[in-house]
């Protein structure tokens, strides 16, 4: 990181050199108080991009101008509108075309998923997680348990930090699948870790779950269109995402899913079945018993809901164009000049400090910087909110950044220094 200085005639040189700059202008960045702020929450809801309205307004004059006609009418017909998203969403997340589908919300997915891929069965029958995994994560395996009518104590494993630190070991994460041998059916973790940014070794993971005989899935909310993956290769049995955090398609919107072709092709596999995921060519037939499409598809419930589709339509286009490699190569620079701004300013500060938990090398991290404000407190993201900084404060001391390459700049970064430096200062 001493390439970097504490000098905006740098910063404008790196976003003047900087081949994704121009797409910045392809975003709404939000005006407060006449002030473009600086916007570090794209891990939690990504930036609209400015083709989305005219893509919804289409969508409208065509349900205006057709009807029920207009799934087969319209522009982008609504009958095949999930199709649409099929390769590029593929290139993603590194998977086969008939591996991904996009539907419903995340943890409805999740919980599909989990009711296919987590079959507690005599002496198998427990499951391993990270532990301070995000809620819905957390939620959704404990009621998995429940429902199968188990015991949280006897069948939720959970991997934690090592006393001292905030991130995972990956080798206690395969200490603990090796312990639990037979007993486990399933490994379900988060592909990065909310909190702390931490980029788990999927590949490595799910080759372990593998080597025991258990599934293995992972829940991308904070990876997908953060950090390139190779889901098929890997030998990941499932995953889901959701689309609004680094894939700026807007709040609540679409989720996707990946089955591997393995399992998509098994029509034995248990799950909880929906026309929409019925064999195409007799769905409109109506007839009882339930004959799922081979891969991905055959977990859909219901038909595309095309109006929140519509902005990631928009977005992913934007993905496709420049690929996740592009954006990785940027995203790692950013974050490596945020790292640099935060422990230049930390080294000055008199009383306090402020740690960088998410982990320094690049094969173990996104766009994410997680920092503990020791000494501060909430008043001083406070002070950085007033001023024009849209971070996220995490309880007890955490602020999680994530500069975004697709919108975010260098000199954003330059600027939210100079802000955090005299925030620190009162």
């Amino acid at each position: 990181m001493n390439q970097f200085q504490h000098d905006l005639s740098q910063a404008r040189a790196f976003d003047a050199a900087d081949r994704l700059f121009e797409y910045r202008k392809r975003f709404h960045i939000p005006v407060i108080d006449g002030k473009e702020v600086i916007y570090f929450t794209g891990n939690s809801l990504g930036l609209q991009p400015k083709g989305v309205k005219a893509a919804i307004d289409q969508e409208l004059k065509d349900w205006a101008d057709w009807g029920v006609e207009g799934h087969f009418h319209a522009k982008n017909p609504w009958f095949s509108y999930h199709e649409l998203f099929t390769s590029a969403a593929a290139k993603l997340v590194g998977a086969q075309e008939n591996e991904v589908v996009m539907m419903n919300g995340l943890t409805v997915n999740l919980h599909l998923l989990l009711t296919s891929f987590y079959r507690p069965d005599g002496k198998r029958f427990k499951i391993l997680t990270e532990k301070k995994a995000f809620p819905s994560d957390q939620y959704a395996v404990e009621s998995q348990i429940e429902l199968h009518g188990l015991k949280l104590s006897e069948a939720l494993v959970e991997v934690g930090p090592r006393a001292g630190s905030e991130l995972i070991e990956t080798e206690d994460i395969l200490a603990a699948i090796e312990e639990h041998g037979d007993e486990l059916a399933c490994v379900m973790i988060g592909g990065v870790n909310y909190y702390t940014g931490q980029v788990f070794d999927m590949k490595t993971i799910a080759a372990a779950a593998h080597k025991v005989g258990a599934y293995c899935g992972f829940d991308l909310a904070h990876a997908a269109g953060n950090v390139p993956m190779q889901l098929h290769d890997w030998g990941v049995d499932f995953a889901c995402w959701c689309t609004y955090k680094y894939l700026n398609s807007g709040p609540g919107s679409i989720s996707g899913a990946f089955i591997h072709e393995k399992n998509g092709v098994d029509q034995n596999l248990p799950r909880m079945a929906g026309w929409w995921g019925h064999d195409k060519s007799e769905r409109f037939q109506m007839a009882p018993g339930f004959k799922a499409i081979p891969g991905a598809e055959g977990w859909q419930l219901s038909n595309a809901p095309v109006l929140a589709m519509t902005p990631h339509k928009v977005a992913l286009e934007m993905f496709d164009e420049v690929g996740m490699d592009t954006l990785r190569e940027k995203a790692l620079r950013l974050s490596d000049y945020l790292m640099f701004e935060i422990d230049r300013i930390s080294s000055k500060l008199s009383s306090g400090r402020l740690e960088i938990i998410t982990p320094r090398d690049h094969a173990a991290r996104g766009s994410q910087v997680s920092v503990v404000a020791h000494g501060f407190g909430k008043p001083l993201f406070d002070i950085l909110t007033k001023e024009g900084v849209i971070a996220d404060w995490r309880e007890p001391n955490v602020i999680r950044m994530a500069p975004v390459p697709f919108y975010n700049s260098f000199e954003d970064i330059y600027r939210f220094a100079e802000i955090l430096e005299k925030a620190c200062e009162a």
